[in-house]
């Protein structure tokens, strides 16, 4: 290609290191980032899943380091950047076809009231302070435990109420 317009678009676009290494790479960094999110943050990550967050930051990393000239060459950071997306679409097709792939990879549900009385135990295993539930519960219009049939923590990180008819 050479040094057409003053740029060099072997260096720019051309590999800088082997293709499987950057897809390796782009694996590791991947599954340690995602455990780490399931098994340590869990479910603080709001109605967001945790690996659509996981994606939005290595891969905006990625980007900026292909970008900015961290790796050799743009075509480094497109693989990287495929490898991360590739990996995440098939957490989500997994998780849509396996039930048993689902309970690895997202956090059950974690009920946090059951007819009428709060379980402390689960909500101190998420760090749940009473006040945070019952600003949840206000949303759901209840002024009293006795009206929460269910509270539950969902795998998204969301509070769902059930209400006693």
């Amino acid at each position: 290609m050479g040094n057409w317009l003053g740029l060099d678009w072997q260096e720019m676009f051309g590999l800088s290191m082997p293709m499987l290494e950057l897809i390796v790479r782009g694996s590791a960094m991947y599954w340690f980032l995602f455990l780490t999110f399931r098994f340590v943050i869990r479910r603080d990550v709001g109605s967001v899943g945790i690996a659509d967050i996981l994606l939005l930051v290595i891969v905006a990393d990625a980007s900026q380091n292909a970008m900015a000239g961290e790796y050799k060459s743009v075509t480094d950071g497109m693989v990287l950047v495929a490898t991360l997306i590739g990996w995440n679409v098939l957490l989500d097709w997994l998780s849509f076809r396996s039930k048993t792939f689902r309970r690895f990879a997202e956090p059950s549900v974690l009920y946090l009231v059951r007819d009428g009385h709060m379980l402390k135990r689960n909500m101190r295993r998420e760090f749940i302070s009473e006040e945070e539930l019952w600003a949840k519960l206000r949303h759901a219009e209840v002024t009293d435990l006795a009206q929460v049939k269910l509270a539950a923590l969902e795998s998204d990180g969301e509070i769902s109420v059930v209400k006693y008819e």
